[in-house]
């Protein structure tokens, strides 16, 4: 798991296999995303995408702790904060099988994790052994806007 803002992105851009890290950073850089429409945005194929989403943030108890064994995650803040909890998916217990048709497992709450509030214009990196859980509130439920970047590790 990484978390930083959107100002260091660069030094991000060399991770991983054949560009893929650098493609999803020019993404991040190239548009203007408090623009971008919900829905989902093609960057090279199955092998890098974007997902814009807006919803309210819940109570911690109420999300879900996932994983993906084929993508990494690219979690940046547009607007509003929430809490994102991350622990390895070695120390969580499988509530949901994985899925392979949509690249995803979730996880009981058993396992508090480490919690990060994210405000507009950070991002965590969360790779396929890292446990994550999206959309909780930082104190009361908010309004975000999100990208979810996703990069195929295979």
């Amino acid at each position: 798991m990484i978390f930083d803002q959107a100002k260091n992105l660069d030094f991000y851009r060399n991770l991983g296999i054949e560009g893929r890290y650098a493609k999803a950073i020019d993404f991040l850089q190239s548009h203007d995303l408090a623009t971008l429409e919900n829905g989902k945005y093609e960057i090279d194929g199955k092998n890098v995408y974007a997902n814009v989403m807006s919803y309210t943030t819940l109570p911690w108890e109420d999300a879900k702790f996932e994983a993906h064994e084929n993508y990494t995650d690219i979690q940046y803040v547009i607007s509003g904060k929430e809490t994102l909890t991350y622990a390895p998916v070695a120390a969580l217990n499988e509530k949901v099988p994985y899925n392979p048709e949509k690249d995803v497992i979730f996880y009981d709450n058993s396992n508090p994790g480490l919690q990060v509030v994210a405000n507009a214009g950070e991002f965590l990196i969360f790779a396929p052994w890292d446990g994550h859980k999206p959309k909780a509130m930082a104190g009361e439920p908010c309004e975000v806007k999100k990208v979810v970047v996703k990069i195929c590790e295979k």
